[in-house]
């Protein structure tokens, strides 16, 4: 007997709007050391990305060198012939000091719950190894609806520079767009012999008290346990996307443990682990739940009884 039926798609999606409604909107960045098109043809790498990716709303992934766009396009259609939503890629041009050191910023999101409507590249000579690829993004599901997602990809050697650097960002994408919901996220080098707790004076994100970091200096976003660092880091400005976050929910995720797999097989991602936080879901959409899951009900109660 195949079970079937014309409400199965409305079914789909109502199911898809208690599962963000429930959830939160998670919002991830991961640091690949160096993604490329030989990690793109691993289909085990792919398949534990597609895992850590499918979880989010909107990741950003840093080191991805990835000129022709040919081992994103892998993880997308491995993100699209697996998941129930429909996954998008936005990828920053090469960013770096030489040829042979190009990399770049790619944002991978739902399509179904989020929309990019805006981008913009900053661009200073001499102030960030990979200037950060700005993006704006609309989602009806969140509280806050417009938010801006500042990358940044920093040089071990003047990430203390480049974080302050972010606050010219802030100033320039701010102006640019009238809005202020501005969150920041990447491996900064945020910790351990990058950044002491003495160069904060020097990091205008730190000593301006509207910034709030999400991750603490003494989370682990490391891998190996030769290190305790806390390089990965989440920012956010202003007291409206604060109040939109879900209480810690910022967090690093630990998927070695969570998928059971051996250090080794972590490794050969990355020596860095995704960091990631949630915003709450819009109040329209709470305020439906409760006729979305009657509906629902409904609707699988239907499609069995017609199946008979």
């Amino acid at each position: 007997m195949k079970w079937s039926s014309p409400r199965l798609p409305l079914l789909c999606s109502f199911l898809t709007l208690l599962v963000v409604g429930a959830s939160g909107f998670r919002i991830c960045a991961y640091s690949m050391q160096d993604f490329n098109i030989l990690k793109a043809k691993n289909f085990l790498l792919v398949h534990t990305l597609t895992r850590i990716v499918s979880r989010c709303d909107i990741t950003l992934l840093q080191e991805v060198s990835d000129p022709d766009g040919s081992a994103i396009k892998i993880l997308e259609s491995s993100l699209n012939r697996y998941e129930n939503y429909t996954y998008r890629a936005l990828t920053s041009v090469g960013l770096g000091n030489s040829p042979d050191n190009m990399q770049q910023y790619v944002f991978i999101y739902r399509n179904d719950t989020v929309n990019v409507t805006d981008q913009h590249q900053y661009r200073k000579a001499q102030s960030f190894l990979r200037e950060p690829f700005v993006v704006k993004f609309h989602s009806e599901k969140t509280e806050i609806k417009d938010f801006i997602l500042v990358p940044l990809d920093s040089d071990h050697d003047r990430a203390v520079q480049e974080m302050d650097r972010l606050y010219d960002v802030f100033l320039e994408v701010t102006k640019k767009w009238n809005n202020t919901n501005v969150m920041f996220l990447g491996d900064f080098h945020a910790s351990c012999g990058y950044m002491t707790r003495a160069n904060k004076k020097n990091i205008r994100l730190f000593t301006n008290s509207k910034f709030t970091w999400l991750i603490g200096d003494r989370v682990d976003t490391t891998v190996t346990n030769q290190a305790n660092c806390a390089y990965d880091r989440i920012v956010v400005h202003g007291r409206p996307l604060l109040e939109a976050i879900r209480p810690l929910s910022a967090k690093v995720f630990n998927f070695a443990k969570e998928f059971k797999l051996t250090k080794t097989r972590a490794l050969a991602l990355s020596d860095h682990l995704p960091v990631e936080v949630r915003l709450k879901g819009s109040a329209l959409l709470l305020q439906a739940m409760p006729l979305l899951i009657l509906l629902s009900m409904s609707a699988i109660v239907q499609s069995f009884l017609s199946a008979l």
